[in-house]
Parts: C-alpha cells; sequence; structure tokens
C-alpha cells in the first residue's frame, strides 16, 4: 500500500508509506516496498558502484529494522515509511513496543543475531526512536547518492507523495 503521510511541514518531499499486519513476509515486502520507491526515485539502477552500494546499504538497513520490530515488538512492525527530500532518505518503521532499541555490546562475529543495530550504526548517518502512540518509531537518514543538490525526484501520483516533513530526530 502506498500512500501519503498526514502534512507535517511545507516544503519538498516524498513520502512513501507501507502498511503493515504482522510478521510473516514483512521482511520480504519492505525490501521489495523499499527497492520500488529507490527506483522511482532514481537511486537505482546506480550509475556507478557507490551509488548501488548506498541503495544496496539501505536495503539492507530497511531489513534489519523490520527484522528488529518482528523480533521484538508484539504484532511486529506497523508500517514502513521512506521519506526523500532530495538531500537525504529517512527510513522509518512503527511498530507497538515502547521500548527504545539498544545497541548491544558488540556480539560474538561467529554467533548470529545482536549485529543489526550495529549495522545501522556504521552505515546510517543518524539513526534514533522516539515514542509514537503506545509504541515506537525506529528511523535512520542517509544522505543522498545522487550528485545534484537540486536534483528532484520525478512527479509521483497524487495518492502516493506528500509534503510530509521529516518531523524530530
Amino acid at each position: 500500500m502506498d500512500r501519503p503521510g498526514p502534512g507535517r511541514a511545507s516544503g519538498f518531499g516524498q513520502t512513501r508509506c507501507l502498511a503493515l499486519t504482522g510478521s510473516e513476509g514483512a521482511v520480504g515486502r519492505c525490501r521489495e516496498f523499499s527497492r520500488q520507491a529507490l527506483q522511482s526515485w532514481h537511486w537505482l539502477p546506480a550509475d556507478d558502484e557507490e551509488r548501488q552500494a548506498v541503495a544496496e546499504d539501505v536495503l539492507l538497513m530497511v531489513s534489519e529494522l523490520v527484522t528488529n520490530a518482528c523480533l521484538h515488538a508484539p504484532g511486529g512492525p506497523r508500517e514502513l515509511r521512506l521519506n526523500w527530500n532530495g538531500a537525504r532518505l529517512r527510513v522509518e518503521v512503527a511498530d507497538a513496543s515502547p521500548e527504545p532499541p539498544r545497541l548491544r555490546p558488540y556480539a560474538d562475529p561467529g554467533r548470529p543475531g545482536g549485529h543489526g543495530l550495529r549495522v545501522v550504526d556504521r552505515l546510517a548517518e543518524a539513526w534514533g526512536a522516539l515514542p509514537e502512540g503506545e509504541g515506537k518509531l525506529v528511523w535512520l537518514e542517509v544522505p543522498s547518492p545522487l550528485d545534484s543538490p537540486t536534483y528532484s525526484p520525478p512527479d509521483l501520483p497524487p495518492d502516493s507523495a506528500s509534503g510530509r516533513g521529516a518531523g524530530p530526530g
């Protein structure tokens, strides 16, 4: 489902939202949804290896945030939001748990689990969590890999774009 978010700020911005119910298949659906958004915003296909790496990093971080919501929040993730303002991309995952994510001490690299937020911490320009309703919103931001600071994405249909800003964070 691709729908506009509520208006919070004026100015340029395109937001895509995917409503989620339950954890089953959520990671794959969110990756594909994110891939389609990156394609429509011309992040993909990438012109060079560096841009390709940035897009792949975004998809990996989406997977990590959604996986954490699947593992730690009752009912799994509620919504994935992607907001691109031309200069940076903000990824948000809402869930029903009020507990903020914790960056664990370095885990044994040979054992599974406990590495997701370390990946996000290394790859994102910034990340954090905010209360949202009875739960929380975990967010991350990455700068645009596109060269021009004045580049603007193609127009999207009215039902898939909004002027919603990134909010606090």
